[in-house]
């Protein structure tokens, strides 16, 4: 329904209806997602998408999901590795794969037991066995799934596509039998033995931890500290060795003591009490504060010490042990950077103590070690002294005995770091328990070839973190003395000389003629197998695995591998092409599943790998429910919306391994700052391109690259298909921190930049072909930006979307966003030195920005001129080119380019410390001082051969940064140095340039009332001024073809309102100290009193002509009456008597437009096309432009 001519190289379709709707002014984010959730449910989009990508065969991209416990709520570290999960998910599904997104839930382990735990006071084993282990794992699976719902619920509001119907449990039998599958291959191999070992031990759980979940609770707490002397046997005269320890409570346990070979160790003699001691050289202070205090007796090596029998401490094990322990051993482990320099040795609650018994012979590799503390950490009948006290609790009787032996030399408490419970928040002990091991240590050198074959993001996390951690692996217990859990599936004589291993539900059946169909200890600890070896009946070790290994195998338990399913489909997705979560994951998920993909495969499980740094409170501290440090994070949501919070958690520091304190103001600044201007980009394309549809003006949307003259729209893009190429290279390399900045980025400049200095040509001041093309270039980059966003901002892109798609043809138009492709690149737009030339532009007016801000002037007010000094003469040409844009955007009247420097520029150095110290080493000081004392003419001579000698050394390029400073003395020049040019701009206000800024005030005020009115830029309104100051008063007539120009009509005095004016918005404001009101109405025609005279005489019915006229529905872009067959007639009744009037002749739309008919018209043609030849024809010659101007 419009004009059919076409733009340059384009085929174009007319639009038939009027199909967009219109946006309203103010959105509420959080209120419009759920608008979008409540479509994506109903056309069931996730599914839908799934369907597609398998039914047009797509290539796998395997994404393994780690799954999370449903015992407790979602925190922003669980939303911040999903929203990275759907992210990169997202891209690959729009990026021509199929995508399966499978949610998992670990349902064993502490954390249900605790809770349980909790529920029914169970305080030890004993407890769990009187109500029975089938109560106890019935109350376990009772709260499994507590808060699934919650889940489910936070998930989808996050806008997160994961399938958590069709979900895996690690509670299932499917699953639990894969793990035992695995666990059984890895039997075969030989890599699973049963051994003991000393590990991290929670007494309140009642279960070792493996050194991972050791290292998530450290305190600062205070334990108590004490030294303690070991009668050296047969000494002449007698003597001590004195050891330093923090665990009182191991000392009942002392078989040995151990001393650092090399190190130096004295006996020294106490000055009062005449006893004497043996320590290391360096630690007599731990002994005496004052030399006076003792006398240094003789001096010897620790090797010589190996061997020195002792006097037990207690002798609850000198019966079982006194041969070949109470002796002094000698290892490197020992330091003299505390205690004593002697360490005393307990093995069964010490891992280096274990060791170094072990070799020296103390104990023996099977052997039961010495433990007299029970599952729960009390004493055993063993410690007849302490039996039944907690380990932790008897530190201070214990200390109390040692004193009345006379074998405590002092006591006191020390300060430190200590690991506790991560579930029961208890302090942990070392505690030497029977465990199952993977033989991790066989494996090493295989998990280093492949982890060297995966990518990770950051390469630190890889390249140091993990790879350390794997290089000083150890075996793997990957047993827990627990109930709820994948019972391990071994079964054993009961003289362990013959142990199997069971792999699956019908090798068991096979076995023992009992066929399950559970497996969790309730179901299964009957079961008893016939011995091939004739030992009778086989029982199952107590044991159950540790969720870790549950979770490790979760590659193939999740699709129940092998035994289920087609396995060249599993082949297909195995290795996992991707996987994330945080960095406390390299010692727990990470490796679990490298260990077992090694074990198994020899291959990694992975592809690529994105870790994500914690997420902490404001404040810097871990998260707290107890603290309440952190807002709920469905509060931040429903206040600041999904989309907001997704991109303040991805384009954070988090995403590179870093860490985030969490503000809630930061999600509050994503939404002024990103999301807003984005909707406004949106609201003014979709009421620019209404405006065309109600005028007839628009045509089809035309895909890929618009021909044009004009600067921005090359630009746009060139920068538009570049970021599209940028983001798809950074995706293919899995870097989230480098996508976002520049995603928004591109956003500002195309609201900040193309958007503000094509605003006119997009209301069609320069005409319908230029207001199209506009138009079109605009919706194309928005909609391949959007594209480009969607994965990351799902919600609001998909709002944009479903608002636009209708300009497209239907066979183009998708039923979601989300199942659109994602964007390629269009080659022939790419334009590298447009978006250089650009870019100078950009810093220039930055600059110019940023030197009004410290003078204090405002934008509104015009500056005088400003200059650009710089020696490549091709940064000074792309300026020139660029020059109304520089002086619109800095509303500056002149602007000059130059090389010539006039002895008003300093040039200044500074070194590159970090490159030049790497490079130099201890000369970079010397040679650093120099470079900042170079003078401007040697900086000068740098700058144009490129290098320079100093101090014997020669720098080039990036070794020296120049900065140049402005050395004039007019007060009234602010200079801004960057990037090789100086900018200065003159900042004097002469009394014209004041005026002018007062002209553009009043501007403003009238665009703020219509913003605050709620208007569009397509309604059409008349403006009435109230105001006694004449200089005012005197801007307003002065500067009346700009203000037009703006606001499309010339202000009136208020003493020219109508009566029948209806007034849309009125205020009072002040500009520059001077008092001013203003009236907004709606537009309507106004008779011209002079034409209409004649028409009807009678000054009664003249009254009533101009309100039947301003009652007129008229479309003045049409220029006809709503209803009418002919333009440029009104026909309204007066009196009775129907009345023909000429728009033009007898009426004008606007009151302003009859005051000076053909003299507003004009102006407003002169003014549209002068700025149309300044601003649109940068490559023609001076000449030309000032040919065409003196035409107008």
């Amino acid at each position: 329904h419009g004009l059919h001519a076409s733009l340059p190289g384009l085929v174009v379709r007319t639009v038939a209806t009027m199909s967009l709707l219109d946006v309203p002014q103010d959105v509420k984010f959080p209120e419009e997602e759920t608008k979008v959730l409540e479509y994506w449910d109903k056309t069931d989009a996730f599914q839908k998408s799934l369907r597609m990508s398998r039914e047009e065969k797509r290539p796998i991209f395997s994404f393994y999901d780690g799954p999370p416990f449903a015992t407790g709520m979602p925190h922003y570290g669980h939303i911040l590795a999903g929203t990275i999960k759907d992210c990169v998910t997202r891209y690959a599904h729009m990026n021509g794969f199929h995508v399966e997104r499978k949610w998992g839930w670990d349902c064993h382990g502490l954390p249900v037991e605790y809770e349980i735990d909790q529920k029914l006071g169970i305080k030890c084993r004993d407890d769990v066995m009187k109500l029975t282990i089938k109560k106890y794992n019935e109350e376990c699976r009772s709260v499994v799934m507590r808060y699934a719902g919650e889940w489910k619920r936070v998930v989808r509001r996050l806008a997160r596509w994961i399938d958590m119907e069709n979900d895996y449990k690690t509670l299932d039998l499917p699953y639990m039998e894969s793990v035992w599958w695995v666990c059984k291959q890895l039997f075969d191999k030989d890599l699973i033995y049963r051994g003991y070992k000393v590990m991290p031990y929670s007494t309140a759980c009642s279960t070792p931890l493996s050194n991972f979940e050791a290292g998530q609770n450290y305190k600062d707490v205070s334990d108590p500290e004490c030294v303690v002397a070991f009668p050296v046997i047969g000494a002449d005269p007698p003597v001590n060795l004195v050891a330093w320890t923090t665990t009182p409570w191991t000392l009942p346990s002392n078989l040995a003591l151990c001393v650092h070979p090399d190190l130096e160790y004295v006996t020294i003699e106490d000055a009062k009490t005449g006893v004497r001691y043996i320590c290391a050289q360096t630690r007599i202070s731990q002994m005496f504060k004052k030399e006076t205090d003792y006398k240094l007796i003789s001096t010897v090596k620790g090797k010589d010490l190996e061997g020195t029998k002792y006097t037990p401490l207690f002798d609850y094990f000198t019966e079982l042990k006194g041969e070949v322990a109470y002796r002094v051993l000698v290892d490197g482990y020992v330091t003299d950077d505390s205690g004593t320099g002697v360490v005393h040795q307990a093995p069964a609650f010490g891992e280096d103590d274990y060791r170094v018994c072990l070799h020296s012979g103390v104990i023996e590799k099977g052997e039961t070690v010495p433990c007299p503390v029970d599952d729960d950490g009390r004493f055993t009948e063993v410690v007849s002294h302490f039996k039944g006290q907690h380990v932790k609790e008897a530190d201070k009787a214990i200390l109390a005995h040692i004193k009345t032996t006379g074998r405590l030399f002092k006591s006191g408490a020390i300060k430190h770091s200590y690991p506790f419970c991560w579930r029961s928040d208890t302090p942990l002990i070392y505690r030497a328990v029977p465990s199952w091991f993977v033989k991790v240590e066989s494996l090493k050198d295989r998990l280093l070839h492949n982890n060297a074959q995966t990518h990770w993001v950051p390469d630190f996390v890889k390249a140091k973190r993990f790879h350390n951690w794997l290089e000083n692996a150890r075996d793997w217990a990957i047993s827990r003395n627990r109930f709820w859990g994948t019972p391990l599936p071994i079964w054993r004589s009961d003289d362990w000389e013959e142990i199997i291993c069971v792999g699956s539900v019908a090798e068991l059946k096979e076995l023992s003629g009992v066929e399950v169909t559970d497996l969790h200890k309730d179901s299964i600890d009957h079961i008893e197998i016939p011995s091939k070896m004739g030992k009778g009946m086989l029982k199952r070790v107590e044991e159950v695995f540790d969720c870790w290994f549950e979770s490790g195998s979760m590659p193939y338990a999740q699709a129940h591998y092998p035994f289920e399913g087609d396995n060249e489909v599993f082949k297909k997705s195995f290795p996992g092409d991707f996987i994330a979560e945080g960095l406390d994951q390299t010692r727990g998920w990470f490796y679990t599943l490298m260990v077992l993909g090694t074990a198994l495969f020899d291959t990694a499980p992975f592809k690529h790998v994105i870790v994500n740094g914690l997420v902490l409170a404001q404040d810097g501290k871990k998260m707290s429910k107890r603290l309440k440090n952190y807002p709920d994070p469905e509060l931040v949501v429903d206040k600041h919306g999904a989309d907001a919070l997704r991109m303040y958690l991805i384009n954070s520091p988090v995403v590179r391994g870093e860490e985030l304190r969490f503000r809630e103001e930061g999600v509050k600044d994503v939404v002024r700052d990103v999301l807003l201007p984005w909707y406004n980009a949106f609201r003014f394309l979709v009421q620019s391109i209404r405006r065309m549809e109600r005028d007839g003006e628009m045509c089809a949307i035309e895909e890929g690259l618009i021909k044009s003259d004009n600067v921005m729209d090359q630009w746009i893009q060139a920068a538009c298909a570049g970021l599209v190429q940028f983001v798809r290279q950074e995706m293919e390399a899995y870097r989230l921190y480098t996508v976002m900045p520049r995603l928004l980025k591109f956003l500002d400049d195309m609201t900040n930049w193309y958007i503000k200095m094509n605003r006119a040509r997009l209301k069609g001041n320069f005409g319908v072909e230029e207001s199209r093309k506009s138009a079109n270039i605009l919706y194309n980059v928005l909609m391949t930006l959007t594209r480009c966003m969607s994965p990351f901002t799902p919600l609001f892109c998909e709002k944009i979307y479903q608002h636009l798609k209708v300009l497209q043809p239907e066979d183009k138009q998708a039923e979601s966003i989300h199942h659109l492709p994602f964007p390629q690149p269009s080659l022939e737009a790419m334009n590298e030195r447009m978006e250089l030339k650009i870019s100078r532009m950009q810093a220039f007016v930055e600059k110019g920005r940023n030197a009004r801000d410290k003078r204090g002037i405002s934008l509104r007010n015009p500056i005088k001129a400003c200059s650009a000094i710089c020696q490549d003469k091709e940064v000074l040409d792309d300026l020139k080119e660029l020059e109304a844009y520089v002086k619109d955007e800095l509303n500056v009247r002149e602007l000059t380019t130059t090389t010539e420097e006039g002895g008003i520029v300093l040039r200044s150095a500074e070194p590159d410390n970090a490159a030049l110290g790497k490079r130099l080493g201890k000369a970079m000081k010397e040679v650093s001082a120099a470079v900042r004392k170079l003078t401007n003419n040697e900086l000068k001579d740098f700058e144009q051969k490129g290098s320079i000698d100093v101090c014997g050394h020669t720098l080039e390029g990036g070794d020296i940064k120049i900065a140049l400073n402005f050395s004039g003395t007019s007060s009234f020049m602010q200079a801004e140095s960057y990037d090789g040019v100086l900018a200065i701009f003159d900042m004097e206000q002469d009394e014209s340039l004041k005026r002018e800024g007062l002209s553009r005030e009043i501007v403003s005020r009238v665009q703020r009332m219509r913003k605050f009115a709620g208007l569009s830029m397509e309604d059409e309104v008349e403006i009435f001024y109230d105001c006694s100051d004449e200089t005012l008063v005197g801007v307003i007539s002065e500067h009346a073809a700009a203000i037009r120009g703006t606001l499309r009509v010339d202000p009136l005095p208020i003493s020219e309102l109508p009566s029948f004016a209806q007034v849309i918005s009125k205020a009072d404001e002040e500009v520059n100290g001077a008092k001013i009101a203003l009236t907004i109405t709606r537009a309507c025609l106004h008779c011209d009193p002079e034409k209409c005279r004649a028409l009807v005489p009678a000054a009664s019915a003249m009254e009533q002509l101009q309100a039947a006229v301003a009652a007129v529905s008229f479309d003045h872009k049409a220029n006809k009456q709503e209803g009418a067959a002919e333009a440029g007639k009104v026909s309204v009744s007066v009196g009775g008597a129907e009345v023909q009037l000429e728009v033009g002749t007898h009426v004008h739309f606007t009151l302003a437009a009859i005051k000076n008919a053909t003299a507003a018209v004009s102006t407003w043609h002169a003014w549209a096309h002068v700025r149309f030849a300044l601003v649109d024809i940068e490559r023609r010659a001076a000449a030309e432009v000032r040919g065409r101007c003196s035409d107008l």
